[in-house]
């Protein structure tokens, strides 16, 4: 795990604040946008979320715990606006002006309350299964906290934002929807984002020392590390 001066640990803080955020909003439009893969319904959100619990398990895995920990408590109540407003002014996908804020949108609020909640939940999770696996093999920690975050995270936002939703598609479908997005999630994040994890690690580690002078590291453990 490597220490951070002040400044160091500020300008992190704010970059994957950020990157939360954004991450948060694309989704959140996204899951708008339902599809059908081999004839099973599912939203382009699934392709999207997966890069924060990537951000998260890095940020643990290099800062530690509690760095990740401030990060999703910086990021709950601008998520939370940011989803609300996302959702209103584009509904289903469909861009219809700012103005849309004026009224105020108590389906939107839901969905945004239930990403603001699910958001929290996964990532919570996700920090705490990897920080109790983090010294066993580099792969074991990023695979076993995206399973069970994942998990969390997606069934608890279907539920809350669709469940008796006064859309009919989604009320009839959320479950399946769900199911889906969990599965492609997965593949997604095992198969493409595990890998790739084990290489931002290597390249970030070496950065890392680079920036903060070995005086300031304190050596990450071969279990820690990708082996090359």
């Amino acid at each position: 795990m490597f220490v951070l001066s002040e400044t160091q640990r500020r300008r992190c803080l704010a970059l994957m604040v950020t990157f939360h955020i954004l991450v948060i909003a694309a989704s959140n439009y996204l899951v708008q946008l339902p599809f059908t893969l081999f004839g099973l319904h599912t939203t382009w959100g699934a392709f999207s979320f997966p890069f924060i619990f990537l951000a998260t398990d890095l940020t643990v895995r290099l800062f530690g715990k509690e760095t990740a920990r401030a990060i999703i408590m910086r990021v709950m109540l601008p998520a939370l606006v940011v989803s609300y407003v996302v959702s209103v002014v584009f509904p289903r996908g469909s861009f219809v002006g700012i103005e849309a804020l004026g009224e105020w949108n108590l389906f939107v609020a839901r969905i945004a309350l239930a990403s603001f909640m699910a958001y929290v939940l996964g990532q919570l999770l996700d920090v705490r299964v990897f920080d109790r696996l983090r010294h066993l093999a580099w792969w074991v920690a990023p695979a076993f906290s995206t399973v069970l975050g994942n998990l969390a995270d997606t069934f608890a936002f279907f539920s809350m934002a669709f469940y008796n939703s006064p859309d009919p598609f989604m009320a009839a479908n959320w479950v399946e929807i769900a199911m889906v997005d969990y599965v492609i999630k997965l593949g997604i994040s095992l198969l493409f984002f595990l890998p790739l994890y084990g290489i931002l690690l290597a390249w970030l580690s070496r950065r890392l020392v680079t920036l903060t002078g070995n005086q300031d590291v304190a050596p990450l453990s071969l279990a820690d590390r990708p082996s090359s």
